[in-house]
């Protein structure tokens, strides 16, 4: 599993299912469950919903997660 998996799986679970998730965001379930990781157009609204954080869902266009000063 990739991060951008473990990432989806953990914005999946913040919500209660990928049905959930597909439902709030006016998508079939099917489409949801596709996904290897959150497609760009999605990332934002998906992170809206799930509050996981589109550094997370994808590092690879937002960049990683800054850590916060100590």
């Amino acid at each position: 599993m990739t991060t951008n998996t473990l990432a989806l799986d953990e914005a999946i679970s913040a919500v209660g299912s990928a049905s959930e998730l597909a439902r709030r965001l006016g998508i079939t379930p099917a489409a949801v469950l596709q996904w290897d990781q959150v497609p760009p157009t999605r990332v934002l609204a998906v992170e809206e919903i799930s509050g996981v954080s589109r550094h997370r869902l994808r590092p690879d266009i937002y960049g990683p997660e800054r850590q916060a000063a100590e």
